[in-house]
């Protein structure tokens, strides 16, 4: 079964992916990276207005295979 990796970066931090999952195929690694998307989005402090990440999913090899960018702003519009 291969094994694709998925790092994520948040601008400042880098954390890279070492151990990897094994997944059967290319569509099963993007369900995975969209499902640790998803729970970083779930984490997000509503006390910052910005949020911006990037996932990358990397196969054996170590080429590219998916990038995914999410990002939040919040921003006041009006008078309070």
């Amino acid at each position: 079964m291969p094994r694709y990796f998925i790092d994520i970066h948040d601008g400042a931090t880098h954390v890279r992916d070492t151990v990897g999952f094994d997944l059967p195929d290319p569509d099963a690694a993007r369900a995975k990276l969209v499902q640790i998307m998803r729970r970083v989005a779930e984490g997000f402090d509503p006390a910052n207005d910005r949020h911006d990440y990037l996932g990358v999913v990397r196969d054996d090899a170590r080429r590219v295979v998916f990038r995914s960018h999410l990002s939040l702003d919040i921003e006041a519009v009006g008078a309070p």
